[in-house]
């Protein structure tokens, strides 16, 4: 959903630019519940304020709510068809082409330097191997790019 939601809103729209963005799946990403509709609320918040909010949030469940209704109605017919077993494991690798796109899509926004890199390399080290919980990493990256980066910003 990352890149298609970054399309639209960003390179289509023009609702939010680059930086706003990334701002946006920094808070969306601290918040519990789902990325897109934390993501849609966000923007649509932005765009029209609470009925703005309250709009994007039904339009960013209600397809997935009917397809899923409709997938959980027939699917005790399709499981275990093998066609629909080759489809899947087609979607799978595409799923992690589409992830990886957003990433490098995103990491241009972000410019590259040491410190970034360094806060990288930290994040993803306390969330794959220390398990750290996502909140803590954001507040403690969040410090740290507050101390070493607002020079750079300044």
């Amino acid at each position: 959903m990352l890149p298609v939601i970054q399309k639209e809103v960003v390179d289509n729209k023009k609702w939010l630019t680059d930086q706003e963005f990334l701002d946006s799946i920094a808070v969306t990403n601290s918040l519990p519940g789902p990325f897109a509709i934390n993501s849609a609320t966000f923007v649509g918040y932005r765009r029209a304020g609470l009925p703005g909010a309250v709009t994007a949030a039904l339009g960013a469940t209600a397809p997935s709510f009917i397809i899923i209704l409709l997938i959980a109605v027939s699917f005790t017919t399709l499981s275990g068809n093998k066609y629909m077993e080759y489809i899947f494991a087609g979607v799978r690798p595409a799923v992690v082409a589409l992830i990886f796109f957003a990433l490098v899509k995103l990491t241009k926004s972000v410019g590259i330097n040491g410190v970034n890199l360094s806060i990288a390399g930290l994040a993803s080290a306390m969330l794959l191997f220390l398990n750290f919980h996502p909140i803590a990493v954001i507040l403690l990256c969040g410090s740290i790019g507050f101390f070493f980066l607002r020079k750079e910003a300044e």
